[in-house]
């Protein structure tokens, strides 16, 4: 999942605090709960897990299709983080979080990723390693939102992040952090892998 939190301009609409107020997930009381992550919560989920899978999500796929304007950029100088967006698929982990500390877990998501309402949280089907299918809680893309930074190419991703840095840090470390994990779940070749290749490969130059 990506990026935790993201900034709001001083201009945004009157219904923004609604449409994250209206995203709150709140599970089932006894029961486990399931999170895709596909960004900095595969490496940094900072909340109570009792297993993890590799797993692999349909129907979306792993994009630099949000803007950053805090953590990982600025609002003059935008960087790009992680979401889901529509088509393909996308290999992740999955988390079980216990029922005991389920309620914890999903107020703390609900701090970290919907600090705007650019992240649309839903249950979709999870496929695990071992096979068994689980639904889990993705945050994905909202289209419609004003950080929505739509399909952009390598090259504009490779000039967005290669310059960017926001109070969590570097964008490039938010991208190196992403693809040593990718690495981790054996998805040694990806877009990200070639963005970061390239990015290097300008450092080097410059």
């Amino acid at each position: 999942m990506t990026e935790q939190r993201q900034d709001r301009p001083a201009t945004a609409i009157p219904s923004e605090q609604h449409l994250i107020d209206s995203r709150r997930i709140v599970p089932a009381p006894g029961e486990d709960f399931h999170v895709f992550a596909y960004g900095s919560l595969m490496w940094r989920p900072d909340f109570i897990y009792a297993d993890v899978w590799p797993a692999t999500l349909f129907g979306y796929h792993r994009s630099f299709c949000i803007r950053s304007t805090l953590y990982r950029g600025s609002e003059e100088c935008p960087g790009l983080v992680l979401g889901l967006d529509r088509g393909g698929m996308c290999r992740g982990r999955l988390y079980r979080i216990a029922a005991a500390d389920a309620a914890a877990a999903a107020a703390y998501l609900h701090d970290r990723e919907m600090v705007s309402g650019c992240y649309q949280p839903k249950w979709l089907p999870v496929l695990r390693a071992d096979g068994i299918r689980q639904q889990g809680l993705a945050y994905v893309a909202d289209p419609h939102h004003w950080q929505y930074a739509g399909k952009l190419s390598d090259d504009e991703i490779v000039a967005m992040i290669g310059k960017a840095c926001g109070s969590a840090g570097r964008n490039i470390d938010y991208l190196r952090n992403t693809v040593e994990h990718l690495d981790d779940i054996g998805l040694k070749e990806s877009r990200l892998h070639r963005i970061l290749r390239k990015i290097n490969e300008a450092c080097s130059a410059a």
